[in-house]
């Protein structure tokens, strides 16, 4: 029996190769679970724990203490690129995914077993930023883990369409999350739901856990890897990166930072801004969250389909353009406070994200030579989480609430003219073997 050269990558030590649906399926399943995870989460953040463990703050205050608790994850975050990148670019792709995956299930279980500030008073708060820090420990390992496994298992001309299906994985987690929490929302009173209902999205992620090791313990090590560990790997992984390869690691992260700012914005942020806002019902709110879930799945695999014709670089300077223009609309279109333009806002934001999310893959793991590729794409990822996906969420409330929605935009606007600086700063990658003796990735003009 033959097999396609876009479905096998090629063996290594005589051994079968690995078929990329199975490692696709293996890279998927897993960012679904953590970032279901991690996205429940942000949705309960907008939703309910203001008043279930800030509740003495009032309203804006424990919203903003909310979002905070959300931002200490993403602090954690590339503490936990270098944490899990270290071992992962020591003892390999599949082991260190594995461990991501357990303390990212253990962490969200806690979280919906947590008694609340009225039972157990400020212990709540503290235990809940703990268990967001485990999180933002376990999601900084997995990304660019995933990421790798799917990249360093496929063919060069479809590695971007491969590489994606961690991103894909992410969209449809923001589907599952913001589904979960509108089955709660219209199947029980607001009253039930901010009792005990909220906890069900949490407890229930125990059953992917089950599905997603099994699938990550009949997966093999990638060839990428084999290939490096017969030459030697790395002692000091995070040293060798910014050694070799500081320049890089910035724009990176720069270039990253649009998209993170963009799932977020058009993610956990809306759902907080369309119920406290704009007072939509929560229902409404979150099936229109349901709907940028779609797009942005839609959109990573066309990004990333779209990048192995034309170039990754090529494909995030076109969103990062778009984005420049639609940020600037964004909080304009919202304010006209219709159930209608909330549904364009989110489901436009999310696609625009997922578009430039598609690329990434590919591109960071293009980017960086095998001996630090964990680390330092998992690095210039969560960094670029921290910049993109924690600031924007936390400061916009009292700038929206000082100066308006249209102050907010031009803030949005300039990060992502940052990301589209950073991008054309870097060179493109598609056609670079991620086995190669490497030389750094410069800019051609």
């Amino acid at each position: 029996m033959t097999h396609s050269p876009e479905l096998t990558p090629p063996s290594v030590d005589g051994k079968k190769p690995q078929s990329m649906k199975r490692v696709a399926s293996a890279s998927f399943i897993g960012t679904v679970i953590e970032f279901y995870d991690f996205g429940i989460y942000g949705t309960a953040a907008a939703l309910v724990f203001p008043s279930v463990f800030f509740p003495a703050l009032g309203t804006v205050a424990g919203t903003v203490a909310s979002f905070a608790t959300l931002g200490v994850a993403f602090v954690a975050r590339p503490f936990g690129s270098v944490l899990f990148g270290h071992f992962g670019d020591r003892l390999g792709r599949k082991k260190t995914l594995i461990a991501t995956m357990l303390l990212m299930g253990f962490s969200t279980l806690l979280v919906g077993l947590m008694p609340t500030a009225g039972t157990i008073g400020v212990a709540a708060p503290i235990l809940i930023v703990l268990l967001r820090i485990l999180q933002g420990l376990a999601a900084g390992g997995e990304w660019g883990g995933a990421v790798l496994f799917a990249s360093e298992n496929s063919p060069k001309a479809k590695r971007g369409f491969w590489s994606m299906f961690p991103s894909f994985g992410g969209g449809i987690a923001i589907i599952l999350s913001n589904a979960t929490f509108w089955a709660t929302a219209v199947g029980m009173s607001n009253e039930t739901f901010v009792s005990w209902g909220w906890r069900v999205p949490f407890l229930a992620s125990i059953l992917l856990i089950g599905v997603g090791l099994w699938v990550r313990l009949s997966i093999d090590e990638t060839p990428v890897f084999k290939k490096q560990a017969r030459t030697g790997v790395a002692r000091t992984p995070f040293l060798d990166a910014f050694r070799s390869q500081p320049k890089q690691i910035l724009l990176a992260t720069g270039t990253t930072t649009m998209t993170l700012m963009l799932t977020y914005i058009g993610g956990t942020y809306m759902v907080s801004y369309g119920t406290s806002t704009l007072k939509l019902a929560r229902p409404d709110v979150l099936a229109v969250a349901i709907l940028g879930g779609v797009a942005i799945s839609v959109a990573v695999v066309l990004g990333a389909a779209l990048s192995d014709r034309i170039g990754r670089r090529r494909m995030i300077t076109i969103v990062a353009c778009a984005a420049i223009v639609w940020t600037l609309l964004l909080f304009p279109i919202l304010d006209s406070r219709s159930l209608a333009a909330f549904a364009v806002g989110i489901p436009v934001t999310m696609f625009l994200s997922g578009l430039a999310t598609g690329p990434l893959g590919a591109f960071l793991s293009e980017t960086f030579q095998t001996r630090y590729r964990y680390t330092a794409t998992g690095l210039s990822y969560s960094l670029a989480g921290m910049l993109g996906g924690a600031i924007p969420p936390l400061v916009a409330g009292p700038i929206i609430a000082a100066w308006g929605g249209f102050t907010f935009g031009i803030i949005l606007a300039c990060v992502a003219l940052v990301s589209l600086i950073c991008v054309r700063a870097i060179g493109e990658t598609k056609e670079l073997d991620l086995d190669r003796e490497d030389e750094p990735v410069t800019a051609k003009v």
